[in-house]
């Protein structure tokens, strides 16, 4: 095992009540991760905190300066990881495979429980500094894409969907050079809170090296340490058609939200059914199944329309690499539910963005459906705004000014009633929705960029999370 820097010294750690440590990644074995050293970074300037976050797991009592250790210099958490770990996988890129991948800037520092539930919540890294797997990057991670990660994360939470979540940003003092933005630029690095990152391309990994029994374990460890049930007389299958189910709930939601993740990989496709690592994402202003957010996606392969099938897509590579350890049909069986798990997963995030429930308070998926493509439809005819038309449609009432083409949309919002709140919520007075269009991103990192002015940024964040709050006002319905 490598020598690792010296953590540096601590003041003394505040009372963390919550705070429950489990590292159990190290169940796994030495076969699946490697053990790395952070950067030393020139500068540590705090940036943000998610105290939100922080707080479900206990760590919201350190001081700032604590924070920075942690999360900047990365001294161990208390009773945690000795030292990071940069996990080992493979993945399809654009649907070529890739056997030279891994965790080329960034680590699993530490895990730990929330608080008030079963979750396995671990703190990973973007822009922390060269690994093994780092090829010929250097690790580092630009100011600018740690703002815009930051900014999907919390909208994306916001509107309902299962994602990672910003958990610290520090700026790090370098300059960095870029092809695809102006250089120099600002450096970063980014502390990410999230379900855990066993992708899809942690098991092709395996299965490219015929190695049954760690995919064996891998399998077992995600069930008893990830998911929490009790396992049944296949277990193989039971964790695929757990994935599925999630999956299909990350696609779902991505099409409610009108969100474009852009890079749709394997290796980007964890098996929680959680989004994350945000690179070229964008929010599409209009319902086009064809726009598209990567200026490298030439062939539109991740265009917001086709996101629910290359997710599915990737989900069926997993298939193909848990048949070394088990028989296709029931695996076969359980991916071809994923039609009706998107189906029935998409009332949901839709229902909580419309502010409506159907009557009877109980889920049909034939009249979430009949929902989906009547607003879908209605929004491609016109070219209207997807945030402006989820504001004014949330309680299930249209305003006059939308004209005939949206009678079928009001005929099927008549057949739900509207959460008991409406539109009371302050949210609502302002007149206008939050969104992230990119000219948006774009303002508000051009005025970090020229005046390391922040206030636009905090703004956004505070219009963000007060949307968020509206749209949980009738939270318990859903």
């Amino acid at each position: 095992m490598a020598d690792f820097p010296q953590a540096p010294e601590l003041p003394d750690q505040p009372p963390l009540r919550w705070y429950t440590p489990d590292p159990a990644v190290l169940k796994l074995g030495d076969a699946f991760y490697d053990p790395v050293a952070a950067a030393d970074f020139p500068q540590t300037i705090l940036r943000f905190r998610n105290d939100r976050a922080a707080a479900e797991v206990g760590l919201d009592p350190l001081t700032d300066e604590q924070w920075i250790a942690h999360f900047g210099r990365f001294a161990p958490l208390p009773g945690n990881l000795p030292q990071p770990l940069a996990m080992r996988y493979h993945g399809h890129q654009f649907r070529v495979y890739n056997p030279d991948l891994g965790d080329g800037r960034g680590f699993t520092f530490a895990q730990m429980r929330s608080h008030d539930r079963f979750d396995l919540m671990e703190l990973g890294t973007k822009g922390s500094g060269q690994t093994p797997w780092s090829r010929f990057g250097d690790g580092r991670l630009t100011l600018k894409g740690g703002v815009r990660e930051l900014l999907a994360t919390e909208m994306l939470e916001a509107l309902g969907v299962r994602t990672s979540r910003s958990f610290s940003l520090i700026e790090t003092g370098e300059a960095l050079e870029r092809n695809d933005e102006p250089s120099p630029t600002r450096s970063a690095v980014l502390v990410r809170m999230s379900l855990g990152q066993i992708r899809i391309g942690t098991f092709q990994r395996l299965a490219y090296h015929g190695d049954t029994e760690n995919m064996r374990r891998l399998v077992d460890w995600c069930l008893d340490e990830m998911i929490g049930v009790e396992k049944d007389e296949d277990p193989v299958a039971q964790f695929f058609g757990l994935v599925v189910a999630r999956v299909a709930s990350l696609a779902a939601s991505y099409m409610v939200a009108g969100f474009v993740h852009g890079v749709l990989n394997t290796d980007n496709i964890n098996v929680m059914g959680e989004s994350f690592d945000y690179g070229p994402w964008r929010f599409a202003p209009t319902f086009d199944p064809g726009f598209t957010a990567a200026y490298f996606d030439h062939a539109g392969l991740y265009a917001f329309g086709r996101q629910p099938d290359a997710i599915l897509w990737n989900v069926a590579q997993l298939a193909v690499s848990l048949r070394v350890i088990s028989e296709a049909p029931p695996l076969i069986a359980k991916l071809e539910e994923f039609e009706t798990y998107y189906r029935l997963f998409y009332q949901d995030p839709l229902q909580r963005r419309l502010g409506v429930l159907t009557r009877d308070r109980k889920s049909d998926t034939e009249l979430g459906w009949r929902l989906k493509e009547a607003v879908e439809r209605a929004l491609m005819a016109t070219g209207h705004g997807i945030d402006r038309f989820f504001f004014d449609a949330y309680g299930g009432t249209l305003p006059d000014s939308y004209g005939a083409e949206w009678d079928a949309v009001r005929g099927v919002l008549a057949e739900y009633e509207p959460i008991p709140q409406g539109r009371s919520h302050p949210y609502f007075a302002g007149g206008e929705p939050c969104s992230m269009l990119i000219d948006e991103v774009e303002t508000i990192w051009a005025a970090i960029d020229r005046d390391d002015d922040w206030r636009p940024f905090h703004a956004k964040v505070a219009a963000i999370r007060q949307m968020g709050e509206a749209l949980d006002a009738g939270g318990r319905y859903w």
